[in-house]
């Protein structure tokens, strides 16, 4: 059965302060078996907003649901107007520090895993290679009917070429790549089948309303009991999906800590949450455990 999707979370008990300290953090990394958490928020410094943070895109826009995109013409022509054009910036997205810093603890062998929540593929752009990604990439599209897969890059041609001089100015581009447009901006606007049956593309993401395929999640399961400790960054922990393996790792006994700049449903379960900026804050990290950032900057931006 499908779960109804959770778009906001409001503390409902007094939650431990935060902190500005890195020393925790230094610690378990430097301990090695870490598993990485990460969110939205590591994002944003690559222009790519989050949810829930200030200004985050849900106090303005509601994101698809699967039982939308399934159930309606209309409500696929309209998420694939806009996911269009904002793949276009979406898809132009460089990794920032944060990503950068994730990769290099990778490399000298601090980390057991990634997982993210995010599908902007900037962690694999980073140089990270043993990432998961729990809610898909929209790298990806995939045939609800034949189950065929292709490459967005591929889509984004064809709908090119279905609708020539498609460049409406959007209000807004929200975290899952789609852009803010009115109705009137997507009227009219073609979208195409999968080319092998005719069959409806979705992207390869987990929509909300949608379960995380039961196989990932265990892969992911298996991440955590493995690891001596979980490192969130930049997720509020609202969606089950993500707050699930913070509960797993804080009930085995195992360090969980959060960088997070807002409060998030996971703080209870963790030994500290620190309130400073990721790019700067991993940064300090690297800095400190002598692990050098080797330049990702002009990384290539996912296919």
């Amino acid at each position: 059965m499908r779960t109804r999707p959770t778009l906001s979370w409001t503390p409902t008990e007094d939650l431990p302060p935060a902190t500005t300290d890195l020393t925790p953090v230094a610690e378990v990394l430097r301990a090695g078996k870490v598993v990485v958490l990460s969110g939205a928020g590591i994002s944003t410094e690559s222009g790519i907003p989050d949810y829930r943070g200030e200004g985050g895109s849900l106090s303005r826009h509601t994101p698809m649901t699967y039982q939308d995109f399934t159930g309606s013409v209309r409500a696929r022509r309209r998420y694939w107007a806009r996911s269009h054009l904002g793949w276009r910036i979406f898809g132009r997205a460089l990794p920032n520090a944060g990503h950068r810093a994730v990769a290099a603890f990778e490399r000298h062998g601090l980390l057991s895993g990634v997982i993210t929540q995010n599908v902007d593929h900037l962690h694999q752009a980073a140089g990270s290679t043993d990432v998961v990604e729990l809610h898909g990439s929209l790298r990806r599209v995939v045939c609800l009917s034949c189950g065929t897969f292709s490459g967005r890059r591929e889509l984004a041609e064809r709908l090119e070429g279905a609708n020539p001089g498609f460049a409406p100015v959007p209000a807004a581009l929200n975290p899952d790549g789609d852009a803010d447009l009115t109705d009137e901006q997507v009227a009219g606007f073609r979208i195409v089948p999968c080319t092998v049956c005719g069959g409806v593309l979705k992207p390869d993401v987990v929509f909300f309303g949608e379960n995380v395929p039961p196989q990932r999640v265990e892969h992911c399961r298996a991440l955590v009991r493995e690891a001596s400790s979980l490192l969130v960054l930049g997720s509020s922990l609202t969606v089950m999906s993500g707050l699930r393996f913070v509960r797993q790792a804080a009930d085995a006994g195992k360090t969980v800590l959060i960088i997070n700049q807002d409060p998030t449903r996971g703080d209870r379960h963790a030994r500290t949450r620190i309130a400073l900026p990721l790019g700067a804050a991993l940064t300090a990290l690297a800095e400190g455990l002598a692990v050098p950032l080797e330049g990702r900057a002009d990384a290539t931006p996912a296919p």
